[in-house]
């Protein structure tokens, strides 16, 4: 039978009562520092509490010199609704339904609202049981401010509103090979944010001030054809960007926005597209002259806006084909710059 005893109880049972009291004291002081290491508050289960009383219920009073896990108020509280037959039910308030979460969510989302307005329209909506604590608490932890949105808005609320006229701009620098040696290029080059379509205005050794007006008539010129318009134009604070080129832009009513110091982030569009074609494009060239810059750089600049899918627009290529894309032919490859490039179609039947 003694195998079925726990072994601290069967030492226990053998001990004198000096001896036990020592094991006591030991125990007790071991359990006080161990309860040092946990957290202040020790979380208990319905089923721990109904143990602990149990157990505590035997020892009587005398509890009070060894519980350590609640206080001995807590303790008398556990008892006394043990006595009467109570059950303890889930701790704290219910949680709020999934599907009012989710419309709480959806309304801050989409309309920048706090959390007031957001209660008057639950409020329209039928739900009238959830409190202004409680939206805060469902805001936060979505990761949302529960105050509304108040001024001009985010930066990336001003990039969703204004994306169909909203250009961002950059210079990219590439060392190129000359019968005079190594010399290093600049490319100014234009994003359209909507479309994600880009426009190389000129490449140059010298981007002075004279050149950088002329590509700044350049881009008016390149929008006028394709019937297009700008309202505004996001550049960095590079210094090649002079006050000219901004007063030739704002002329034709274009608003030119400056990004903060150390903020790329503002520009990211620009500084994405800088990236792609060194990337997957003029890091696999030692480019031997301009005129061999201009093929390669033209060539990308082809593939990215008409052959390359994009995945932050549907993973497809930014110039929609015409009509229906067969599903069935020879699939073919048009391949550029050797064959670093490669576009992918269906031939015609």
């Amino acid at each position: 039978m003694a195998r079925f005893f726990h072994p601290l109880i069967l030492m226990l049972a053998n001990l004198g009562k000096s001896e036990l009291a020592r094991q006591v004291q030991y125990l007790k002081a071991e359990n006080e520092i161990l309860r040092a290491k946990l957290p202040k508050r020790v979380t208990v289960t319905p089923m721990e509490r109904r143990r602990l009383v149990k157990l505590g219920r035997k020892i009587g009073p005398a509890i009070k010199h060894l519980i350590t896990i609640v206080t001995y108020r807590t303790f008398l509280r556990w008892l006394a609704g043990d006595k009467a037959g109570r059950t303890s039910g889930k701790r704290g308030r219910p949680r709020t339904d999934e599907e009012i979460r989710e419309i709480i969510i959806r309304l801050a989302q989409e309309n920048g609202w706090g959390y007031t307005r957001i209660l008057g329209e639950l409020k329209k909506l039928g739900i009238r049981r959830v409190c202004r604590s409680t939206v805060i608490n469902i805001l936060k932890a979505a990761g949302l401010d529960p105050g509304p949105q108040r001024g001009e808005g985010s930066w990336d609320e001003f990039l969703r509103i204004h994306a169909k006229t909203l250009w961002a701009c950059d210079f990219l620098s590439k060392k190129v090979w000359t019968k005079w040696g190594l010399a290093e290029f600049f490319i100014l080059f234009f994003v359209h944010v909507g479309s994600r379509r880009v426009y190389v205005s000129g490449i140059t050794t010298h981007p002075d001030t004279a050149w950088v007006a002329q590509q700044a008539r350049n881009f008016g010129v390149h929008l006028a054809e394709r019937g297009e318009e700008a309202s505004y134009l996001i550049h960095d604070r590079d210094t090649k960007f002079t006050a000219q080129f901004d007063a030739m832009l704002e002329a034709e009513g274009v608003t030119i926005k400056e990004p903060t110091a150390k903020s790329p982030n503002m520009n990211a569009f620009a500084e994405r597209w800088a990236q792609s074609v060194q990337v997957e494009c003029l890091d696999h060239f030692v480019v031997l002259g301009e005129d061999h810059l201009r093929h390669i750089v033209g060539e990308y600049v082809a593939y990215f806006n008409a052959e390359r899918p994009h995945q932050a627009m549907g993973n497809s290529p930014l110039t929609e084909p015409t009509g229906t894309v067969p599903t069935d032919g020879e699939v073919r490859c048009q391949e550029r710059l050797g064959g670093l490039l490669r576009h992918y179609y269906r031939k015609a039947a």
